[in-house]
């Protein structure tokens, strides 16, 4: 139950921040989908894995502040639900945005 509550208001999250932004600058909602999507998705993976870039900029800064050398932690992608609802997001928009690149949704 916890899942589907986390996968359902991660879509609405996404759904309601892609429709502010498309009613703030005047753009079709599925034009902007895709990309948006892409960066829920990044989001997402930024903040539940473990090491990577960011975390070893992190360790570096405080090995050399304090001189205290802190274990190397190795890039750990820690799928979730809201991943799994983000890339879900991205693919529905991918489609719609290929959809509109070929022409079989009409322009406005």
């Amino acid at each position: 139950m916890k899942r589907a509550i986390i996968f359902i208001s991660t879509l609405i999250v996404e759904f309601a921040v892609t429709y502010a932004f498309s009613q703030l600058f005047s753009i079709r909602f599925i034009e902007i989908m895709f990309f948006s999507g892409v960066m829920f998705t990044l989001i997402v993976i930024f903040f539940t894995s473990s090491g990577g870039a960011a975390r070893n900029y992190y360790n570096t800064q405080t090995t050399t502040a304090t001189g205290i050398i802190l274990r190397w932690e190795q890039f750990k992608l820690h799928p979730s639900f809201a991943l799994i609802a983000s890339i879900i997001f991205t693919v529905i928009g991918l489609v719609f945005f290929i959809l509109l690149i070929s022409g079989h949704i009409p322009p406005a």
